[in-house]
């Protein structure tokens, strides 16, 4: 099997708690226009891209209204929610600096606009770290295609079949694999992946304690599923 030579984080989920703030602003921010949140709505909407999720909010749960506009208006009251209070995942600064200091390269593939991609590592402190950060704005698709998380692989000039991706989502355990990647998946407690999107992974780690060298060094060594 392919030595891993880089690693890639996602953002939301995995380094920043941020899907309970995306859920609460979108649903405010839908019922404020008279919109309807679905049951399902929170599950579409994890891994869209910024075009993609206002889209869809414009066009099947709100109507009347811009794309453009619900994407500014919503990214606006998550950078407020993050400036307030930035809710990091447990272990998350201290992820980060472990596989940086193993000496692998990091890339970051994020469903988040650029705006608050650029300010979740300012604040961590770890935005130097990163040699290739990528948010899916900046793509032709959204997770769970492959797109963003193939980017990042040629912007570190690493093929992406010797990357590992740590990943939270079920679009984005999806994306990762389709991109060719083995795939570590930290599942979040509020919002698990489905299970067929978890069996994609090639590790299941409890909480970001469990990414370290070793076990990258072991993943090496493991099929891809």
């Amino acid at each position: 099997m392919p030595a891993i030579r880089a690693v890639v984080f996602d953002l939301d989920g995995v380094l920043v708690d941020s899907e309970p703030v995306w859920e609460e602003v979108r649903r405010r921010y839908v019922a404020d226009r008279g919109g309807r949140w679905r049951p399902d709505t929170q599950e579409r909407l994890m891994g869209m891209s910024t075009a993609e999720w206002s889209r869809y909010l414009a066009a099947e749960v709100i109507g009347g209204l811009e794309p453009r506009q619900v994407a500014e208006d919503v990214i606006e009251q998550m950078v407020r929610r993050y400036e307030a209070d930035l809710p990091l995942m447990p272990g998350a600064v201290d992820a980060v600096r472990r596989v940086a200091d193993g000496g692998l390269p990091l890339g970051l593939s994020s469903s988040s606009p650029r705006t608050l991609i650029d300010f979740v590592l300012a604040e961590m402190g770890v935005a130097d770290l990163f040699r290739a950060t990528l948010s899916t704005e900046e793509v032709a698709r959204g997770k769970p295609a492959p797109d963003g998380y193939l980017a990042v692989a040629r912007r570190l000039g690493v093929p992406a079949a010797e990357c590992a991706a740590i990943e939270d989502s079920a679009n984005g355990l999806r994306s990762a694999h389709a991109a060719g990647m083995r795939v570590i998946a930290v599942p979040h407690p509020r919002y698990p992946p489905a299970e067929d999107a978890l069996q994609l992974a090639s590790y299941v780690a409890r909480d970001l304690g469990a990414v370290t060298p070793e076990l990258l060094d072991d993943l090496a060594a493991t099929p891809r599923p």
